[in-house]
């Protein structure tokens, strides 16, 4: 099991080296006891999360500030639609924001075990992305750059690598991947358009998207090597490739 285990891990994270305020709620940082999530598919110490990525750019640095400007640009020429698709995006975190690819046929009320393994797969983001906050406790943009003009909730706490939004997306699109594999593609990229509305938001850096997008591809790894999730997988897929009305 654990020679799968690593070869699963090995695999995807080869596959992920090649991809290359004034209305808002400012959210009060978690107390510093508060419970860490149950992992549910992953072991986090068979995984050695902090080990997965690089440190992120420290805030004086020249790359910080690049990515600084970065925003700015963002930040410049976003469109009224584009500020409502980022919010929407941001109150959407289940597996259904995919409904944008397959359809108004997949939703949860007619796809409950998709929907459970959706809630299992955002609980192994809470346990992989919390971790990994709490290592790098990198500042939000915001905090950093007082010119800036968030429009999305904000925080206290100074958590923002790897992207919590950007590694459910992630999570998620790549465990959708596997139920309807001819739209893969699709998906994927509407992976990374809910990412890329972070930067839109205004709320994290390029570099804290790329972070969970090689996180999620090592995690995904990982859960496709357990029998748990193959299992939740499988009954899942049967599920939403019946209601959807396609091929086995």
């Amino acid at each position: 099991m654990r020679r799968i285990v690593a070869v699963r891990v090995c695999a995807w994270a080869l596959i992920a080296a090649s991809w290359t305020m004034s209305a808002q709620t400012m959210k009060p940082a978690k107390p510093a006891g508060a419970a860490p999530k149950t992992p549910y598919y992953i072991d986090p110490a068979a995984l050695d999360l902090p080990t997965l990525i690089p440190d992120p750019p420290a805030v004086d640095s020249a790359a910080n500030k690049a990515e600084l400007a970065e925003l700015h640009r963002i930040e410049a020429s976003r469109t009224p639609q584009q500020i409502a698709a980022a919010k929407a995006d941001e109150a959407e975190e289940d597996l259904f924001l995919y409904t944008t690819v397959l359809g108004p046929a997949f939703k949860p009320a007619s796809l409950p075990a998709t929907a459970e393994v959706g809630e299992h797969v955002k609980n192994e983001q809470s346990v992989a992305g919390g971790a990994l906050k709490s290592v790098f406790a990198r500042p939000r943009p915001y905090q950093t750059d007082k010119t800036l003009h968030p429009v999305c909730a904000l925080t206290e706490a100074a958590n923002s690598y790897p992207s919590g939004h950007a590694l459910t997306g992630y999570l998620e699109g790549l465990t959708l991947a596997e139920i309807v594999p001819e739209k893969r593609v699709e998906i994927l990229a509407r992976a990374d358009d809910y990412a890329h509305n972070r930067l839109v938001c205004g709320v994290h850096y390029p570099s804290d998207l790329e972070a969970s997008r090689k996180v999620a591809y090592v995690v995904f790894g990982y859960m496709l090597a357990t029998p748990k999730f193959q299992h939740d997988l499988a009954a899942a897929k049967v599920e939403t490739r019946t209601k959807l009305g396609l091929t086995k």
